[in-house]
């Protein structure tokens, strides 16, 4: 604790630089809850649960909010890098803050590697001809140089990206509305395709399959939840971030509306344009819209254009764009928890060196470093071996929920004693912090239930390691001390 109230005290002239506009934490916020699991992700949802999948979404945005509000009621009153990781360390224990740190990380690099691999399969879809390895090679290099410019730089790109998707996402809900009101969507587009084949919970809460699988609303809970990873990454810009005690907060309370808006308000036009029952695991409501633009044609310089031709490569650019955006915030974002471990003491020293830019450069340098590894692996490894990664990061997101309210808690309890009123409380404390625990722990034992037993068994052996890694590292510098 010590060591952490030095770093903070001593002035330091290599500091991370408050160089994120509102305009950029906006769009952050906004483009961590859109990606892939949006565009291409909801059909295996929507198989397990028909309409109601809808309503999940719903649930699982709400604990989003719960979530992002405990976090940012923190990073409002102390705006530094390494975000929870840093409340987990000063509020909880120096394991809690070593495992928090190291947990996230691990998390996003993981995630990055899956990113990278999409990358390259979109490229592809181009240039065929272009090996996987060679297109995932080039965005590597080009997003990690962008990272390595200026958190302004990677604030610019951000926010561009979270744009392409925000108009993707927009357009299709305005087209999907006009499908509907004007009648060209087909006889089958009816806001009663919501209701009509089977109701609203076409296969209930949940129940066993013809095939022995459990299917229904909660057995897709667990797979709706996790599209909304990420969303806690403006806790890590704070450190970064122009007027953080006010564009946190904005930032933050405008999230609930927008993932109504955008999740929500999308999927209850797009469930409307056709039968659920067309969707299959490989599609997505999304798909469906392109699909109707077949019919669909315009002149551009005196040539007819047919969107047939466009479909496809719309929604490879959009989903590409989705990959790039999310692997631009896994570079980001694991700088910044690397820098924060460091200047924690929990990582190496020289991690938290700044460049002149006022970008660790190293904790950059070191995380891709790890994340090209995993383009390496994830190309020799078997399928089976991927599967297990993956499984990781499931593991890691519920670690990385269920440790921000725990060190909520604390905070304020701490905070109390010190008599202090916070600049930006959460919303219906604690009660939503104990919301947000048992529907966490629910989530494990819907996974338990419905099969999927490998990610809930690995988060003891996840923790249990993480554990002797940091004994050996505190056994190390206590035999360096003496």
């Amino acid at each position: 604790m010590e060591e952490l109230t030095k770093t903070k005290e001593q002035p330091n002239p290599q500091k991370l630089k408050r160089g994120l506009q509102n305009r950029h934490i906006q769009l952050i916020a906004l483009g961590g809850a859109i990606g892939t699991g949006l565009f291409l992700g909801i059909g295996p949802a929507a198989v397990l649960a028909g309409p109601s999948v809808i309503l999940g979404y719903a649930m699982a945005g709400v604990i989003a909010f719960f979530i992002m509000r405990q976090l940012g009621e923190m990073v409002v009153e102390e705006p530094v890098s390494g975000s929870f990781s840093h409340f987990a360390y000063k509020y909880w224990g120096t394991f809690a803050g070593f495992a928090s740190g190291w947990n996230y990380w691990i998390l996003y690099i993981l995630v990055s590697m899956s990113e990278l691999t999409a990358i390259g399969v979109y490229v592809h879809f181009w240039w065929p001809e272009v090996p996987l390895w060679a297109s995932s090679l080039f965005f590597f290099v080009a997003i990690n140089a962008l990272n390595l410019s200026s958190v302004k730089v990677y604030g610019e790109a951000e926010f561009w990206f979270s744009i392409v998707k925000v108009i993707a996402i927009i357009s299709m809900i305005i087209f999907g509305i006009y499908l509907l009101i004007s009648g060209h969507g087909g006889a089958q587009a009816s806001v009663e395709n919501l209701w009509n084949d089977g109701g609203f919970f076409p296969k209930g809460l949940l129940d066993k399959g013809a095939d022995g699988k459990y299917q229904g609303l909660f057995a897709a809970i667990a797979m709706i939840m996790f599209s909304f990873g990420g969303l806690e990454l403006i806790g890590i810009t704070a450190a970064e971030a122009d007027k953080p005690e006010k564009t946190i907060p904005r930032a933050t309370n405008q999230v609930i509306y927008r993932i109504l808006i955008f999740y929500v308000g999308a999927l209850i036009i797009l469930f409307s344009l056709s039968p659920w029952k067309n969707i299959t695991t490989d599609s997505s409501p999304f798909v469906m819209v392109f699909e109707s633009l077949k019919g669909f044609e315009f002149t551009l310089f005196g040539k007819t254009i047919y969107f047939t031709s466009l479909i496809a490569n719309a929604l490879n650019l959009i989903v590409l764009t989705a990959a790039l955006s999310v692997y631009n915030s896994c570079v980001y974002s694991n700088s910044r928890m690397l820098y924060g471990l460091a200047q924690q003491g929990n990582a190496p020293a020289f991690l938290s060196h700044l460049n002149k830019n006022h970008v660790p450069v190293k904790a950059t340098l070191v995380s891709a470093l790890f994340a090209a590894i995993c383009i390496v692996v994830n190309k020799l490894i078997p399928e089976q071996a991927l599967e297990v990664l993956m499984s990781l990061v499931v593991s890691a997101l519920i670690i990385n929920w269920i440790m921000i309210s725990v060190v909520h808690l604390k905070f304020r309890q701490h905070k109390k004693l010190e008599q202090v009123s916070t600049k930006f409380p959460s919303f219906i404390y604690p009660l939503s912090n104990y919301i947000c625990l048992v529907f966490l722990v629910g989530i494990l034992v819907l996974m338990w239930i419905t099969g999927m037993k490998l990610p809930v068994e690995m988060i003891p052996a996840w923790l249990v390691f993480l554990y002797i890694c940091y004994a050996l590292i505190k056994r190390s510098k206590t035999a360096q001390a003496s």
